[in-house]
């Protein structure tokens, strides 16, 4: 952990054992937000945290055997790392493998699957859909 790391009300921290949180300098997470560690996780410096943002290094294995099951206790994990002086919009879910550059906005609600290139702010290209409730 860095010096000045912040954590506002209900947040939870999961590290396991033999997993590796690394938290830099002047990081800030807002209410709500959680760290699920199984793997490596990596916060750079500067970086802030919206309410509700989840960070997930894992995900339960699954698969035919002979049936479709998924394993509550066996995971698939890949590290996540986040660089320095990004911003995390609240509800915001990162998973397993993603590499955050430096420098990123994330907009909320987004759902990042895919590492980031340093310096690009990602939107939610949900669309809103408007329908009159007149006859």
């Amino acid at each position: 952990m860095g010096n000045f790391f912040f954590v506002r009300d209900y947040c939870s921290i999961s590290v396991l054992p033999g997993a590796s949180l690394t938290i830099g300098n002047n990081v800030f997470f807002n209410n709500y937000s959680s760290i699920n560690c199984l793997d490596n996780i990596l916060i750079g410096d500067n970086s802030i945290f919206g309410e509700g943002v989840k960070l997930y290094d894992h995900n339960h294995k699954y698969g035919f055997n002979p049936e479709f099951s998924i394993d509550k206790t066996d995971f698939k994990t890949s590290p996540i790392v986040i660089g320095k002086n990004c911003w995390i919009g609240s509800n915001t879910v990162i998973l397993k493998g993603v590499n955050i550059g430096d420098n990123c906005v994330i907009g909320a609600g987004c759902v990042i699957h895919k590492s980031i290139p340093p310096n690009t702010i990602i939107k939610n290209g949900q669309n809103l859909i408007f329908e009159s409730l007149q006859k």
